[in-house]
């Protein structure tokens, strides 16, 4: 197959097949060059032709191997990357949640426990610790780590 980018250095890889997820890569790379203008539509479609109808990696690589690092993938994934912390950041919040909530019914309880024993209702002493607990729980909530 002639490549539109010229020669390329063979790998082991070369004559691996490639999978549609590698042609969709690339098929990705190339629409992120059109958008920042490092091909022309042209170029694009010329290349878009020869991955979408490659069968090995050695078929593939050429077609990306001399563009330069795109913006536009570099933006995307900064994007995935901060709406992936938000979801863990939302997931471990709602954890420690849980967390506080298993403490609550655990001390209760064990403070109904005491009371019964003592044959009266005592002081509500979960009140404290939960309390604490809570407020450093709002205080990461207002005032969340960069970590």
């Amino acid at each position: 197959m002639d490549h539109p980018t010229g020669t390329h250095h063979r790998t082991g890889d070369d004559h691996v097949r490639a999978s549609d997820q590698d042609r969709d890569h690339t098929v990705q790379r190339l629409a992120d060059a059109l958008t920042d203008g490092a091909l022309d539509p042209a170029e694009h479609d010329r290349r878009l032709h020869h991955a979408l109808t490659a069968t090995t990696h050695g078929d593939l690589a050429p077609l990306t191997a001399d563009l330069p690092v795109s913006p536009t993938a570099r933006d995307r994934a900064e994007k995935a990357r901060r709406a992936a912390k938000a979801e863990a950041d939302r997931r471990a919040c709602n954890n420690e949640w849980g967390y506080w909530a298993g403490g609550a019914v655990i001390m209760t309880a064990i403070w109904a426990v005491a009371s019964l024993r003592a044959g009266e209702w005592t002081r509500f002493w979960p009140a404290v610790p939960l309390g604490i607990w809570a407020a450093i729980l709002i205080s990461y909530a207002i005032w969340p780590s960069d970590d």
